[in-house]
């Protein structure tokens, strides 16, 4: 066994320098010192980088599968009541979701927003046939899937007419986030057969037109959008 001279450390028989301080090794009792061959490879590899493709081939099969054997299972085994329906419809929507990162990343993204919004609609479509009834689906669940699909797609529609930056993006969000809080609760009278009356949203209405008022303001005066530029690095 012998050690680095320098700094000590122990060292493998094979080697011809420390592999802490690359010292040269060195036997003062033999003037050609042999080495045995290095027990390590010399050859350097590198790991076969995984693409899309065989990725989206793995979701594929893993999703398909999944969707499958939940509903043979519901089929033949466990069926009191449609539950693979939930699983197939996550399956559904996991798919969509993933699609323009693994198969398609030139998918225009409000194509892609429509597609996950399609695809939640399903979902809920499926969950409804668990229910005793599908009121709720098409007076609730479709609705505010709808406002929400609608309410992101703004902003990639915006974007290829005008620049959106941080201000305009928050005057957006301030007014969507009233004009459905009072969707919202409408919808919920409707399906609850009560009066048409605001309440809760009233209150986020009042809050979101204040600031409204302020973005527009800070939007319409140069001097004021620099300096909340400048203070709020941005």
């Amino acid at each position: 066994m012998s050690y680095c001279v320098n700094c000590g450390v122990e060292l493998e028989a094979s080697l011809k320098k420390c592999p802490l301080c690359h010292t040269p090794v060195v036997n003062p009792l033999q003037s050609n010192t042999e080495f045995p061959p290095s027990p390590y490879p010399t050859d350097k590899g590198q790991v076969e980088v995984v693409k899309r493709k065989d990725l989206g081939i793995l979701l594929s099969v893993v999703l398909s599968a999944t969707s499958i054997t939940c509903f043979l299972l519901n089929l033949l085994v466990f069926d009191a009541s449609l539950w693979s329906l939930t699983v197939i419809g996550c399956c559904i929507c996991l798919f969509v979701f993933t699609f323009p990162a693994i198969f398609y990343s030139k998918t225009p993204i409000y194509v892609s927003l429509l597609a996950d919004g399609v695809s939640v609609a399903v979902y809920l479509f499926l969950i409804s046939f668990l229910t005793s009834s599908t009121t709720w689906f098409w007076q609730l669940g479709l609705p505010i899937v709808v406002m929400l699909t609608v309410c992101a797609e703004v902003f990639p529609l915006l974007s290829r007419f005008f620049p959106l930056t941080i201000l305009p993006c928050s005057l957006c969000i301030f007014v969507e986030i009233p004009a459905f809080c009072v969707s919202l609760e409408l919808l919920i009278k409707h399906l609850l057969n009560r009066p048409y009356r605001i309440t809760w949203s009233a209150v986020v209405l009042t809050v979101c037109v204040i600031i409204d008022f302020a973005l527009i303001t800070i939007l319409a005066k140069k001097r004021l959008r620099n300096e909340v530029r400048r203070r709020l690095h941005f």
